[in-house]
């Protein structure tokens, strides 16, 4: 492959489980929430509904007990975990480190995200200047795995998506990303990530660099897990 490749028009960026590891603090709001009903939530309960929409989590505890509407299962999930955000953003070290590389070569970068706006403002607030566009859960009809989260992110950011690179954790995210047409690299965080044909699978985004995004818009697929998922 071409090593200088040109850039892509746009890298475009799942916060929860991707950018931060915020994952413990989901499965410990809905744990803390279940038990106020007496429902044991287990952490195989929390992983399943990693990357899902918000209401797709709610509406999941509901069936399983707890006596709230959806909207109120939300806004207790959202206001437990943006105020761990606040106090504490759980980086991850290899994203932070590829965001940063992103930034500094000038490449535009999106947050897209099911979570909402709450708590995306509250993380890009301590991430300055790093996302032109941000596409939250509530802002889209349709959310994860659904492509419009992605489409909307490159209609905004004025750029082809084919030209973008996606960067994903969950099999939600993933089947988001690389429906939209986005170049997709799927980072194994907690759950597993079947393979797709020309789908990146990556276990650390530790050694990816701004060549090495164009490379891999550029049509080059990395797979570092194979047979294991």
């Amino acid at each position: 492959m071409n090593e200088k490749a040109p850039p892509p028009a746009a890298v475009l960026w799942d916060m929860d489980g991707t950018l931060i590891d915020s994952e413990p603090y989901w499965i410990g709001a809905e744990t803390e929430l279940a038990a106020r009903f007496g429902i044991e939530w287990t952490h195989e309960d929390g992983l399943a509904l990693v990357g899902n929409p918000l209401t797709v989590s709610a509406l999941a505890m509901i069936d399983r007990g707890v006596d709230l509407a959806p909207d109120d299962v939300i806004s207790y999930l959202l206001g437990r975990v943006t105020a761990q955000v606040r106090q504490d953003v759980p980086w991850n070290a290899d994203a932070r480190a590829l965001l940063d590389a992103v930034v500094t070569a000038g490449i535009p970068c999106a947050l897209v995200t099911m979570s909402y706006s709450m708590l995306a403002d509250a993380f890009v607030s301590r991430a300055p200047d790093a996302f032109a566009v941000v596409v939250t859960g509530d802002q889209v009809t349709h959310g994860k795995p659904h492509p419009e989260p992605y489409l909307t992110a490159a209609a905004r950011l004025g750029v082809d998506i084919t030209q973008c690179v996606a960067i994903e954790d969950s099999p939600a995210g993933v089947g988001s990303a690389y429906t939209s047409g986005a170049a997709t690299i799927g980072v194994r965080r907690l759950t597993p990530l079947e393979p797709r044909p020309g789908l990146s699978r990556v276990r650390s985004l530790e050694g990816l660099d701004v060549a090495a995004l164009s490379r891999i818009v550029g049509g080059e697929m990395i797979d570092e897990l194979g047979a294991d998922v």
